[in-house]
């Protein structure tokens, strides 16, 4: 059973579009949605360069497509055919495409294309129920197959970027320390110069006012 619809720009991880009634009887569903943001950073950063992919998480798997610079995903049972999944994702694409396709490089707020929910619900309505004669048709056709789609565990997907959020943090981290031991390094030169040439610019300045006073007098 199809559980989240989630469409986003693959290089930004923009969020464009979602099923608005997704999740709503779904236990931890934020948790799950915060997932498949943390995906889409992933693909923004081309950490998984497979134009299609399953993800494990939990008792649910998440399916995606990349095409035209934007990323389909759904989330579902693990018991739901892949097959169907795929093909739901190609149905969504198809139509995004076509009422989007010349507005996605363009957006420039999230979910600019909310109003394609109706058409993921009327899809979703569709896809639903894996026994119907459209379904069984889909399953038993053998010129879309998905047997080659890699299929992997979702901490293995996101522990790639976690790491690289690591790095980034670390060199961050360093560049300020860098800055800061140049900012006393530059104090500790000043100091050391007012402490060298103080007293000579003290005996300068009694030989001048000596001289001026001498002056004054004479």
């Amino acid at each position: 059973m199809v559980k989240l619809t989630m469409i986003a720009r693959v290089t930004d991880g923009l969020p464009l579009a979602e099923g608005l009634d997704d999740g709503r009887d779904l236990q931890d569903a934020e948790f799950y949605k915060q997932q498949v943001k943390a995906l889409f950073k992933n693909l923004s950063r081309g950490q998984n360069e497979a134009s299609r992919m399953s993800v494990e998480t939990g008792p649910y798997i998440f399916h995606y497509i990349i095409e035209g610079r934007v990323c389909y995903l759904t989330m579902c049972d693990r018991a739901y055919p892949k097959k169907l999944a795929f093909q739901y994702l190609e149905d969504l694409k198809n139509e995004f495409e076509r009422g989007y396709g010349n507005q996605i490089e363009t957006a420039a707020r999230p979910y600019a294309f909310i109003k394609f929910d109706t058409f993921i619900q009327r899809t979703k309505k569709l896809y639903q129920d894996t026994r119907t004669q459209r379904n069984i048709a889909k399953l038993n056709d053998e010129l879309y197959e998905v047997h080659q789609i890699m299929t992997r565990n979702v901490q293995e997907v996101l522990g790639v970027g976690e790491k690289l959020d690591q790095v980034s943090q670390m060199s961050s981290r360093l560049t300020s320390e860098s800055r800061v031991y140049a900012d006393k390094a530059r104090d500790l030169n000043r100091q050391a110069l007012i402490r060298k040439w103080a007293p000579v610019a003290i005996v300068l300045g009694v030989v001048i006012l000596l001289f001026w006073a001498r002056n004054k007098i004479w």
